[in-house]
């Protein structure tokens, strides 16, 4: 009987041990964990700026809270132990160092370098959380990147291929043979015949100048022959200046009277795209009577952003379509304008092409598509990276929960992926749905170092 009645005792005593240890487990609100791990407090996962410190419901959401501990984690996860390999300047991550101090040159305090895969400033976010704000993963991958750059243009006669027709001299316009803007001239085509005293008397002096030659030919006076034949000359060529062809004077010589009407004759092929003659119209040597472009060649002006205009160098390749129109024109980039448009932010880039068919007219509007070639580069979602303004992040997945808020240079964009210069390498995993949810955790643990003066570039133990 005495020894049932110690057994009894021993069975009870275990009862009670027990049932203080689970009600212990279950309903302690201790400030640390059976890991030794300190709780500082309590926050709500989707609302983070609720604190609490106590466990239990947030009154928002109805989520259970989630513990901050003072390692600056969250979740039950214990902070990774960190070995220091070094230290480093950082401002100057050419300077390092064995051993904490300052960079003698600038000053810094040197920041630790560890050993292991994740960073001093990287983050963790349980599974359940990382659920909740939707975070997606993806990866930096050498893609293709050939994203021309598309402009507005505008097509002009090639200037170098423009003839302007005057008259040398006054006189009245008598008749007029291209009396239409838009006409097609062909070089020796006559334009216009014009009456003017001054072409008259030009032709009298050299008509008597050819009659004192002839009188003079078998003189015996070898000098008065050959100041004779030099007055001759020089009538003749004051003929040719005042815009008299050849067939002109060769019909003075034989007629031995002048042309009462001078025809003025096209010296290049081309379109009349300005007239300025008419009948009985009065003309000096500055009135411009036509203006005549050649048009087999063209040029297309391109307003062109500044912030595209480094990419585009002279002989570049690019295509020229009309809109509402299926087919494109081969051109070249030919000259870039130093001074940008300071209403536009636009600079002006001309580019050259053979008009086949006639289907580019000047004053016409185009769509300019200058072309860079494929070449593969380094590109990420564009959704993946966060643009502050200042900097630009894309958070890489460290494995295990945790998250390195990493800062990029970033160049063109390709459709929905963005180039990038610097801070990734191909094959990083990153994060490309619910970068902006990250960068708030981010920042609300800064927000939280600060306020418990906890130091992050310290190792964890």
């Amino acid at each position: 009987m005495k020894a049932l009645r110690w057994i009894f005792a021993f069975a009870a005593l275990g009862v009670v041990f027990a049932g203080g240890f689970g009600y212990g487990r279950w309903f302690s609100t201790g400030p640390a964990t059976g890991k030794g791990r300190k709780i500082l407090y309590y926050v709500d996962a989707m609302h983070p700026w609720y604190k609490s410190d106590k466990p239990g419901i947030a009154p928002d959401c109805g989520m259970q809270l989630a513990p901050v501990y003072a390692d600056g984690k969250q979740g039950d996860a214990p902070a990774p132990e960190k070995k220091i390999v070094g230290y480093r300047d950082p401002h100057d991550h050419s300077y390092t160092s064995d051993k904490p101090g300052l960079n003698p040159a600038t000053g810094n305090d040197l920041e630790a370098v560890y050993d292991d895969a994740v960073p001093a400033n990287a983050i963790q976010i349980t599974p359940q959380k990382q659920q909740m704000i939707g975070v997606r993963f993806g990866q930096a991958e050498l893609t293709e990147t050939s994203q021309p750059i598309h402009a507005a243009g505008k097509v002009t006669a090639d200037e170098t291929l423009i003839t302007r027709i005057q008259a040398r001299t006054d006189g009245w316009i008598a008749k007029v043979y291209a009396d239409f803007t838009g006409q097609h001239i062909e070089n020796g085509q006559p334009l216009l015949t014009l009456y003017s005293p001054d072409l008259l008397a030009a032709q009298q002096e050299y008509l008597l100048a050819l009659k004192a030659r002839g009188l003079m030919q078998h003189s015996s006076m070898s000098e008065t022959m050959v100041n004779n034949d030099a007055l001759a000359e020089a009538a003749r060529r004051r003929l040719l200046l005042l815009n008299f062809s050849q067939e002109d004077i060769g019909e003075i010589e034989k007629s031995q009277k002048p042309i009462e009407n001078i025809t003025l004759h096209a010296i290049a092929d081309g379109y009349v795209m300005t007239r300025n003659a008419y009948s009985g119209q009065r003309v000096t040597p500055e009135t411009e009577l036509y203006t005549i472009a050649n048009l087999n060649d063209v040029w297309v002006i391109a307003d062109v952003f500044e912030a595209d205009a480094a990419r585009i160098h002279l002989g570049q390749a690019a295509r020229i379509r009309v809109p509402g129109t299926n087919g494109s024109h081969f051109a070249r980039v030919t000259y870039m304008q130093p001074q940008a448009d300071a209403a536009t932010r636009t600079i002006k880039v001309r580019l050259e092409l053979a008009n086949e068919g006639m289907q580019l007219r000047p004053d016409m509007f185009v769509d300019v598509e200058i072309d860079f070639g494929s070449a593969k580069s380094l590109t990420v979602p564009a959704e993946a990276v966060l643009d502050s303004g200042l900097t630009k992040t894309v958070f890489l997945d460290k494995g295990n929960g945790y998250f390195e808020p990493r800062i990029v240079e970033t160049g063109m964009r390709a459709a929905d992926r963005v180039q990038i210069l610097s801070g990734l390498k191909a094959g990083d995993r990153i994060v490309v749905s619910g970068v902006f949810l990250l960068n708030s955790e981010t920042q609300m643990r800064e927000a939280t170092d600060g306020a418990t003066g906890q130091n992050h570039d310290q190792p964890h133990h």
